[in-house]
């Protein structure tokens, strides 16, 4: 059995919720779906999250967040940066600006996963993980 890119994973099933609306999806929670969730918590990309079952059966329930009347999703577009076959890492001042800092970009850094924002003002370099506007 292939190994799940757990990352790549949370990131299509919140890309496919919100391309068909739907208020929540449904991803298996570990530390990193954990960390993520709550980094676009903290940025409003979405409303919140939970933890639902136990053990090995654990999901993390995600509020996708809508805007306007015609309820177009906040996250437009998630981009995967590092992959298991090609790791991306970036020193702090080397920290890709997303849409001119419009968007995000989310790091796996030596003091937890943050926003690119974050890690430059912690003056902390490390993984990229994804993208997202």
């Amino acid at each position: 059995m292939a190994a799940i890119d757990t990352i790549s994973d949370m990131l299509t099933r919140i890309r496919n919720a919100c391309a068909v609306r739907h208020p929540t999806t449904q991803v298996p929670t570990t530390k990193m779906t954990r960390s993520i969730a709550k980094v676009l918590k903290d940025e409003g990309f979405i409303e919140d999250y939970k933890e639902v079952g136990e053990g090995i059966d654990k999901q993390l329930v995600i509020s996708l967040k809508y805007k306007g009347k015609n309820r177009q999703p906040l996250i437009t577009t998630l981009k995967r940066v590092s992959k298991p076959g090609l790791r991306v890492y970036s020193g702090s001042k080397d920290l890709p600006r997303v849409l001119g800092g419009i968007g995000i970009a989310i790091v796996s850094t030596s003091k937890g996963i943050m926003t690119d924002r974050e890690a430059r003002k912690q003056k902390v370099g490390g993984e990229v993980l994804c993208y997202i506007w």
